[in-house]
């Protein structure tokens, strides 16, 4: 005997949300030996920031003792960083960069 099919069930796809990603503040905190031109250099290298935005940055990092240099999600952020040192490094700066969740 041959078996019947329905071909009445209909499939609906099952909605899910997925969450965005968490994202994490990037930041530079201040020292008394790395010059503020190699800080906009780096905001400016690193960051895409402008030269006015990076002076901006900078000046916050001197005055406050740390600045935002942007927001990203985790894996963006943890790069961003580790160019940071890895840049302060080979020109011998004691240039530190952080990163928190924001």
């Amino acid at each position: 005997m041959a078996t019947r099919r329905s071909e009445d069930t209909v499939l609906e796809a099952k909605k899910s949300r997925t969450k965005p990603p968490s994202m994490f503040k990037v930041m530079l905190l201040n020292d008394d030996y790395t010059p503020m031109d190699f800080v906009v250099l780096v905001l400016q290298k690193i960051f895409l920031l402008s030269r006015e935005r990076a002076t901006q940055v900078m000046l916050k990092v001197h005055r406050e003792g740390m600045g935002v240099c942007g927001i990203y999600p985790k894996d963006v952020a943890a790069t961003k960083v580790e160019q940071v040192r890895s840049y302060a490094k080979q020109h011998q700066h004691p240039l530190q960069c952080v990163m928190e969740e924001n």
